[in-house]
């Protein structure tokens, strides 16, 4: 009488199939947790100090800083209530410029507070210069705009009304007549 073989069920099961050599790789999200979208990245003469100035002016907390030959930040960034920001020292070897002094930045930072009138005077004494005063706008925001120390331009607003697109346009027709 033969012999039965003394493998399992299991191993009969597996036998001819390859091996299984590793786990999956978990799959990596193609937004990082606690990013959005579009993340703005400034380019400043004086990255420190600006991260100063984002502290105070905008309640910023300070999550990456990345030092840089020369004392410059390669890279840092700051969450501003739920969105981050990143920020560098400028570095003209990789084309990286901050505004230039006294010219009108080709980018805004729009940023949503609970209170536009604290945030918006905490700024201006924290450095920021008052493009727009804060007013209320026909689009149901109050704000203002200024441009901090480093030459970026920050609107600042809170929203204060809930208004329709048809009511907006109407409003705004208003205001141009």
């Amino acid at each position: 009488m033969a012999k039965k073989s003394a493998k399992s069920k299991s191993a009969k099961r597996r036998a001819g199939k390859p091996k299984a050599t590793a786990r999956k790789p978990r799959r990596v999200q193609p937004i990082p947790a606690g990013y959005h979208s579009i993340t703005p990245y400034l380019i400043i003469n004086g990255a420190a100090a600006a991260l100063e100035f984002y502290k105070n002016a905008f309640d910023a907390k300070e999550k990456v800083r990345m030092p840089a030959p020369g004392g410059r930040i390669g890279h840092a960034e700051i969450l501003i209530g739920t969105s981050r920001v990143m920020l560098a020292d400028e570095s003209p070897e990789m084309g990286h410029r901050a505004p230039q002094t006294g010219t009108a930045p080709p980018v805004s930072v729009l940023l949503y507070v609970k209170d536009v009138d604290a945030v918006f005077e905490r700024a201006v004494n924290s450095g920021a210069r008052v493009e727009r005063p804060v007013e209320n706008q026909f689009y149901g925001d109050r704000a203002g705009t200024l441009i901090d120390p480093y030459g970026h331009r920050w609107h600042i607003h809170t929203h204060i009304e809930e208004v329709s697109p048809k009511e907006m346009q109407r409003r705004m027709q208003e205001l141009h007549h």
